[in-house]
């Protein structure tokens, strides 16, 4: 590969389309089709981790799927079952986290990601239920991405900050809290995005 790279803003250029309204299938078909063979995904989420902090850095390693009507798969027409073991590449998750020690920079592994419908945030009744089933953080744009992907062979690891703690777990949440917190930290994630494919270059990542 010659470590050329394409930056694929899911909501918009201008960051005006929803959760629930993003065309996930046509931006993985759109970079399936452009050849690319690895994404690496960044995205805001809360934290219902008391050991991963607001503004910190982590990678997901599973993920567990509360959205309700958004177009999950390419296999509407035929009977293919895509097997999500391991829906996270671990070869892209170690490279990022190569990166992140070159850096220096924190980077925690392991997460289970919960993706929920948006647009609105979650309820504290639904994050006690989401940390009882073993997840560490809530966001609403990781699903379907992640399937599809995994659909079209593509590995994929996802980049996660924690631009708040959950509902229920703070006394209120605001999107401005968010954008605030994410413009902050985002740079971080952006640095190591970079550093990743400049060290992979000619490697495999592209």
């Amino acid at each position: 590969m010659d470590g050329d790279f394409y930056v694929l803003p899911r909501h918009g250029p201008e960051h005006s389309v929803p959760p629930h309204m993003i065309n996930y299938r046509a931006n993985i078909a759109g970079l399936a089709d452009l050849g690319v063979k690895d994404i690496i995904a960044t995205s805001a989420v809360g934290s219902m981790n008391v050991e991963f902090r607001v503004g910190e850095l982590g990678l997901v390693q599973q993920f567990i799927d509360f959205t309700k009507r958004r177009e999950s798969t390419f296999f509407d027409e035929s009977v293919k079952h895509t097997d999500m073991t391991n829906p996270y590449s671990e070869a892209l998750n170690e490279k990022l986290l190569r990166a992140a020690r070159g850096l220096r920079m924190k980077l925690r592994g392991g997460l289970i990601y919960v993706c929920t419908e948006g647009p609105r945030f979650e309820s504290a009744a639904e994050v006690k239920m989401f940390r009882g089933l073993g997840g560490d953080v809530v966001g609403m744009t990781g699903l379907p991405e992640v399937v599809l992907a995994n659909e079209k062979g593509i590995r994929y690891a996802s980049v996660v900050v924690a631009t708040n703690w959950a509902p229920g777990m703070q006394k209120k949440v605001s999107q401005e809290e968010v954008l605030k917190v994410m413009k902050r930290s985002g740079k971080q994630a952006k640095e190591l995005v970079q550093a990743t494919i400049k060290a992979e270059a000619g490697r495999g990542l592209s």
